[in-house]
């Protein structure tokens, strides 16, 4: 009887992901097995913690981060990641791999998510107050998800409840406004319920999480109203306030400290749980950046892109993201190569190794122009609240105040469409490597236009991502028909 079970628990996870073994590596054996699990507080928080480590070290794993960072128009790809940037191509059988695999990792989350909502749901020997936090980190780890899986995939099939046995397998594509309306039920219960704040457990969501989470997809689906007052709600919290910025370096109070004052959420580093995102920068051992052996340098910046034509550089944002010399072994300084004479530099090594300690998932500046851009929108032309906002993050990357008026600031009387595209500008310049560009270029229509301005050509088809071909052989919903266009 013990060898069919676990007979059926490897066909089970077989049938629901892609790449089973690690799968099955990565969840522990009373995560799937309920009999003896489930009885006590702390068997709660080993299931929650479970469905947080779907975020690996990088936010859902290097793998989804490259994807992403790569979808933009200010990266180019190199080695087996040049072709995710060849957009008048469909993706080599490479790269359709690892969108499988960014699929399989999402609904792992989804899974595991699902597993906390069923069963902590029905715990009697725990406190009202640990399963109120439970649930709600589930319902917005869910949500997180379900968001990412809808904007790369488009229509995608609903889980809500933890697959255990062969039967739950089967489900069909949903329209994407039904995926959105399980999202945000899932951020709405998920900021009833969370604390105001994690003390130093920054991995962990809190209520500003769950709102920048509504922020996000509100924005994402133009009910402007809605995405400017989640947005004001964090701003106005007195949780959170910009780091001061003076030189380029103080912008590493931000990325390679354990927290910092604008840190609402992000995947903490240490010398024992380690960044993959510097080997995909730097190239080996080229300090101050890294300090390691690894490096491939397989993120280029695309100088064709607004990175290269248009970027002040009075910016302190341009010199911490982007670098051309090291220091070489002697202490003098030494130019990257011609092959790749220019490198991002936001992540970093330590020198004793270790990787960079942060990689956001939520910042405070997103707030900022958050706001900025939804309440112009919904009012038609920006207010002098959504301009000092806009400028706040801009003075900060200059070095100045953001409180007080600046040579750099963006004049009053702009256009509605010449102040949102100032915004997206804002937003390109202070989120690069973080995974938000791809998704403000599908979400504003300007794909074309932004990759044509970076030498590039661009086809419909890379809109969206392949939908697993497992996917398609196992779930008894679905067939071929119901792929994305060209795959």
């Amino acid at each position: 009887m013990k060898i069919m079970k676990r007979a059926i628990i490897f066909l089970l996870f077989t049938v629901i992901f892609s790449s089973c073994k690690k799968v099955l590596e990565e969840v522990p054996q009373s995560f799937i097995s309920k009999t003896n699990f489930y009885q006590t507080e702390s068997d709660a928080e080993a299931a929650i913690r479970g469905a947080y480590s779907t975020f690996n070290t990088d936010y859902y794993g290097i793998t989804y981060y490259l994807f992403v960072v790569l979808h933009s128009d200010y990266a180019n790809g190199r080695g087996s990641q040049a072709p995710i940037t060849i957009f008048d191509h469909l993706l080599d059988q490479t790269n359709i791999d690892r969108a499988a695999a960014n699929w399989s990792t999402l609904y792992q989350a989804i899974n595991r998510s699902n597993s906390v909502l069923d069963n902590v749901s029905k715990m009697t020997n725990i406190s009202d107050g640990a399963k109120k936090r439970f649930l709600a980190e589930a319902h917005f780890l869910r949500g997180m998800a379900y968001f990412n899986l809808v904007r790369g995939w488009g229509a995608v099939p609903i889980k809500t409840k933890e697959s255990a046995d062969l039967s739950a397998v089967a489900g069909p594509r949903e329209p994407e406004s039904k995926v959105y309306d399980l999202i945000i039920a899932d951020a709405v219960a998920a900021e009833a319920d969370l604390p105001e704040s994690v003390g130093d457990q920054t991995g962990r969501a809190s209520k500003y999480a769950a709102k920048m989470l509504l922020a996000q997809v509100y924005l994402t689906l133009e009910k402007w109203k809605d995405a400017a007052a989640k947005a004001n709600d964090v701003i106005t919290s007195g949780h959170y306030s910009l780091v001061p910025v003076h030189k380029q370096e103080d912008f590493y109070n931000i990325f390679a400290t354990i927290t910092n004052s604008e840190d609402i959420m992000s995947v903490h580093h240490s010398n024992t749980r380690q960044s993959s995102i510097p080997t995909y920068e730097h190239r080996p051992n080229t300090p101050p950046y890294n300090y390691g052996s690894g490096g491939n340098f397989a993120w280029l910046p695309n100088l064709k892109s607004f990175i290269g034509s248009s970027w002040d550089n009075k910016d302190l944002r341009k010199s911490f993201n982007l670098y051309t010399k090291y220091i070489g072994p002697n202490g003098d300084s030494v130019s990257l190569p011609a092959a790749s004479p220019i490198l991002f530099k936001k992540f970093i090594t330590t020198p004793q190794g270790f990787s960079s300690y942060s990689v956001p998932i939520y910042r405070y500046t997103e707030a900022f122009l958050i706001y900025a851009e939804a309440s112009c929108m919904a009012d038609g032309a920006p207010s002098d609240l959504a301009l000092e906002r806009l400028n706040k993050i801009k003075r900060r990357a200059y070095g100045y105040d953001p409180d007080v008026a600046s040579p750099v600031d963006y004049p009053s009387g702009l256009s509605k469409d010449a102040f949102r595209d100032s915004v997206l500008k804002e937003r390109g310049y202070e989120f690069i490597l973080e995974g938000r560009r791809w998704w403000d270029l599908k979400r504003t229509g300007k794909v074309k236009e932004a990759m044509q301005a970076a030498g590039r050509n661009f086809i419909d088809a890379r809109l969206l991502w392949p939908i697993p071909s497992e996917e398609i052989n196992n779930n008894p919903a679905l067939t071929q028909a119901d792929q994305n266009p060209g795959y």
